[in-house]
This record gives C-alpha cells, structure tokens and sequence, in this order.
C-alpha cells in the first residue's frame, strides 16, 4: 500500500504525469496525465494506487478503468519514428506536455522523475519517485502502463515472433533473437542499440499478411 487513505485530505489535488515505454526498443513512449481530489475518490482506490510495475496486470487493468471512472484522464504519445527523429528525452516531455496541456485544467503539476517539460502554463515539479509519493502520479503510472501494454498486444499479433505481448517491446533475450532472426520492423527504434550498431545489418520486415 502506497498511499493511507485515512490520510486523503493532507494529499495535494494536483495533476500527476508519468510515462512508459522510455526504455523501449520499439513501440511508443506513453504519457499519461491524471487530476483528482484525493479526499473525493473511493478509499479503497487511494490505498490501492502505487507505482504500477508494482502490480500484477489483473490489479493494473482493474485500477486504470476506475481510475478514468472517478478521475480526469489524458494519454499522450510519441512514435519510434518521432523518438529516432528527435531523440528520447525529448519525446517524452513533449508527450507530457500535450497530455497534461490536454487535461485542460488549471492545476500544479507533478511530473515523475528528474525532467520538466517547457510550456506548462501552472506551477510544475518533478518528484524522483513520484509515483510513491503523488498519487495521481501513481494513478498516472497505472493508465499509461495499461495503454501501452494493450497497443503492444495490438501490435503482436501483426508483428508475430517478437513476443511484444509478454515482453511489450523491452530487449529480453527472446525480443533480441528474434531481431536477430527475423529483422527490425517499422516500429523498432533505430536509433537504439542493438538496431542502431552498424556491424549488425537489419532488413526491414512487414506486419503479418501485408506485402
């Protein structure tokens, strides 16, 4: 349990962002951007919240649908093209910016990590662990993990032989083989290793039953 929900009121009402997929060797990065009033969403939601590598798929795709329920919710993303093209860190505060310039509301921000994004018109923080000490942080954590792990599947199945449906795109040893067997896709990031190392020659493939 990340949050005391007998405690609620002394928690900021703040909107709270956090992404997924930094690390990626293919796929999107996913930001979300959350806003409630702590003291206003169910106890038992608050207490649940954590930072979402923490909980099991079940608990997570549970919690992101009472989350958007009971909360104000943006998601943003930015491509493995737009990452190749303009480089990770600064896709990803892009991707937070539109995500909470989205949201429409006028809030105090708290962004998971090191990094500030520029443009946010209201007060902005970056908090190292944020997503165990904010709780729309956390909740921000859930909604983006779940979303990228469902377009990741989505993706499988076009992609067949990367395993991004257990994997969702993270360089395991079974993604490396298979980009060492079948190739990169459109979806890899080029810019990343083990794409990006010359000595390996890579050839584009297409999605399953497209020519």
């Amino acid at each position: 349990m990340a949050f005391d929900s007998s405690r609620a009121a002394e928690y900021e009402t703040v909107i709270g962002c956090d992404e997924v997929g930094r690390g990626s060797l293919c796929g999107p990065v996913v930001v979300s951007a959350v806003w409630f009033q702590p003291s206003a969403i169910p106890p038992c939601l608050l207490k649940e919240l954590d930072d979402s590598k923490h909980l099991t798929q079940r608990v997570r795709t549970r919690l992101a649908a009472e989350i958007r329920r009971v909360a104000r919710v943006a998601v943003a993303s930015s491509s493995s093209v737009q990452i190749d093209r303009r480089g990770i860190r600064t896709m990803t505060l892009d991707a937070m910016l539109r995500a909470v310039i989205h949201l429409n509301i006028e809030a105090p921000v708290r962004i998971d990590g090191l990094d500030v994004p520029s443009g946010i018109p209201w007060p902005c923080k970056a908090i190292v662990r944020g997503d165990s000490k904010v709780p729309q942080i956390a909740a921000a954590s859930i909604v983006a993990k779940v979303t990228r792990d469902e377009m990741m599947a989505r993706l499988a199945i076009r992609y067949p032989g990367y395993g991004w449906e257990r994997n969702v795109g993270y360089g395991t040893a079974e993604h490396l083989a298979a980009i060492e067997k079948l190739g990169s896709t459109v979806h890899h990031r080029m810019s990343f290793a083990p794409m990006s190392q010359r000595s390996l020659c890579f050839v584009d493939v297409h999605p399953s039953g497209e020519s």
